[in-house]
């Protein structure tokens, strides 16, 4: 049993390895005194279900970011926080739903081509807008709360919601940002795919954990809350912030826009076996997510 337990405690640090201190990082921080392009993003899964809305508008007026993603508001949530928060941030993209994949977003820049997409599931949306910052340089933003992991079933839908939005970051006019719940942790197999078809950076690598979830049991914890960004940009900050009633912690990002530095970056890239597999899942997950839609529509679900 002692063998046994040593070689799964091996295979475990194999994976986890490169979120420690001890592993080169792979998003560089930025080096400007004086960034001309930064920006905060702030992303928070609420929970629903959770009542603490004075708590948590108190949390993000003291933070005072740049932007605000919302995950899992309903009407509630949004009739909470809207007064205050539409005086603070005067754009916004706003889907509250009473499934738990309610999602509100929240600008001081501007924003264009703004989209709410449901890319899998006909009741889990996404987010797509293109952030004007104030010196006039744009950047995409999407932002992400797929479907979990479900006892018995499996996650073909979130592994191709992710990978969607993979492809579409990679293929836009401008430097992408992709955020929120991915409802995965970051060494996964999929993470790692998402990454190499989208040649976007991780923060944490060689950082640390940022565990996100669960913020009610401090002994089981995991990074569920991501943010990942195109070479373009540098890091300057990463916070996990404090808990206000949700079972997720809040987390923030700094970044400067940076082009000029790009190739000191390197992000991981996909081979043609990682497209072929990413187009595989992309398939799957698709029909499985008709099925799922047609379930829903049969027993008086909401199609959107």
């Amino acid at each position: 049993m002692l063998a046994i337990w040593l070689v799964a405690i091996i295979n475990e640090i194999r994976y986890i390895f490169w979120f420690t201190p001890v592993a080169r990082v792979e998003a560089l921080r930025s080096e400007q005194k004086h960034p001309a392009n930064a920006f905060t993003l702030m992303i928070a899964n609420v929970r629903m279900v959770n009542k603490e809305h004075q708590k948590f508008k108190e949390l993000v007026l003291k933070e005072n970011p740049d932007m605000l993603i919302m995950n899992e508001p309903d009407e509630a949530w949004h009739e909470s926080v809207r007064k205050e928060f539409d005086a603070r941030f005067p754009y916004s993209i706003k889907k509250p739903l009473d499934n738990t994949y309610g999602m509100l977003f929240w600008s001081k820049f501007k924003l264009h081509d703004s989209e709410i997409r449901f890319l899998v599931e006909d009741d889990i949306p996404s987010f797509y807008t293109v952030v004007e910052m104030p010196s006039g340089k744009k950047f995409d933003l999407f932002t992400v709360h797929p479907q979990p992991p479900r006892l018995m079933q499996n996650t073909e839908t979130r592994e191709a919601e992710l990978l969607i939005v993979a492809k579409q970051a990679k293929s836009t006019k401008y430097p992408s940002v992709v955020a929120g719940d991915l409802n995965d942790v970051a060494w996964s197999s999929t993470t790692k795919l998402f990454k190499k078809i989208s040649r976007m950076l991780d923060p944490r690598v060689g950082r640390g954990f940022y565990n996100t979830y669960n913020a009610l049991i401090p002994l089981f914890r995991y990074p569920l809350d991501h943010v990942f960004y195109d070479p373009e940009f540098r890091l300057l900050s990463l916070r996990r912030l404090n808990k206000f009633g949700s079972d997720h912690f809040p987390m923030a990002i700094s970044l400067n826009y940076e082009p000029l530095t790009e190739d000191e970056q390197k992000p991981p890239k996909a081979d043609h076996e990682d497209k072929e597999e990413a187009e595989e899942l992309i398939e799957e997950g698709l029909e499985k997510g008709e099925e799922l839609n047609h379930e829903k529509q049969e027993n008086g679900g909401q199609k959107h």
